[in-house]
């Protein structure tokens, strides 16, 4: 990944619990806010989501995009785009850690956007910024307001 932009938040469940919350594109328009469709076009022998097509509506920027999936292990999911209508690229990552007896985790969010129309590099960072610290507060309260199995 290119130049990027990072945040990390500690969740208060151990990471496979976030892991399934991050996991279930079904239900992304429940929580974060921006995505108003996620519809998994295709599935690994796992089961897992490979690429995943997102309507998204952040005020300004409405888009419809595909982005493809891969799972490393089982504390990493990265993506990239596939196809869009307004971006020329998005690639990101969350990387989970586990903390204090697993029952926690560090959650890191590494996101890098081009847009097909121009924007000074300070603004790009800074929407990138705002879409990374709104995900990870709306995966926190998520995952920490949903009973644990």
């Amino acid at each position: 990944m290119a130049e990027h932009t990072s945040s990390s938040i500690t969740i208060e469940a151990a990471p496979a619990d976030v892991m399934g919350v991050i996991a279930d594109f079904a239900r992304y328009p429940e929580w974060t806010g921006e995505v108003k469709e996620a519809e998994v076009l295709s599935t690994d022998d796992q089961g897992r989501a490979e690429q995943v097509r997102l309507v998204l509506d952040a005020g300004a920027i409405k888009d419809d995009h595909v982005l493809a999936y891969t799972w490393t292990g089982e504390n990493e999911v990265s993506w990239s785009l596939v196809k869009s209508q307004m971006l020329r690229s998005l690639d990101g990552t969350y990387a989970l850690t586990p903390l204090a007896g697993g029952e926690r985790t560090e959650v890191t969010y590494r996101l890098a956007v081009d847009v097909k129309i121009p924007l000074l590099g300070m603004i790009k960072r800074k929407a990138e910024k705002v879409i990374i610290d709104r995900a990870l507060a709306g995966l926190k309260k998520r995952v920490e307001s949903a009973p644990q199995a």
